[in-house]
């Protein structure tokens, strides 16, 4: 017979759960921050492909003296063009679709390129929603918001 009792080995109850609200605590702030790191993510997405239709605008004025009315007249597959999170291009109706861009104000030497956002992409982007870009190269939101581009 042993004089001294055995001790049982394991995890108790008390510690399990500190283990668990630590997690919750360090959840709580990771969790804001990813999903603003996502939404910036998307919105450089829309952004990049915006600066290509600028560009490509350019160099249609310069062929044709005057601005394309459509996408794909620049050579887009679609009207609008719908880029997915990785910028490569989709339709509306896909769930790894992030914006619509649209041109619009296409007369003689103006036009407008506007992304909206789309799915989960519109939601949480409240700060900037719609990017704009004109043939001026102006950058804007439809908030008004200056950190966007």
């Amino acid at each position: 017979m042993h004089i001294f009792a055995t001790r049982q080995r394991g995890v108790t109850l008390l510690e399990l759960m500190i283990v668990v609200a630590i997690i919750a605590i360090i959840s709580a702030f990771a969790y804001p921050s990813y999903t603003n790191y996502i939404v910036n993510t998307k919105r450089a997405v829309a952004t990049s492909a915006m600066l290509q239709i600028a560009d490509r605008q350019q160099q249609f004025f310069m062929d044709n003296k005057r601005y394309a009315t459509t996408m794909t007249d620049l050579g887009l597959p679609a009207n609008p063009y719908v880029v997915a999170d990785d910028g490569s291009s989709t339709i509306a109706a896909d769930t790894g679709a992030a914006y619509s861009i649209a041109l619009s104000n296409v007369a003689g030497t103006n036009y407008t390129v506007t992304a909206t956002p789309l799915h989960s992409q519109a939601s949480r982007d409240t700060k900037c929603a719609k990017l704009i870009i004109n043939q001026a190269g102006a950058k804007t939101s439809s908030t008004g918001y200056g950190g966007c581009w």
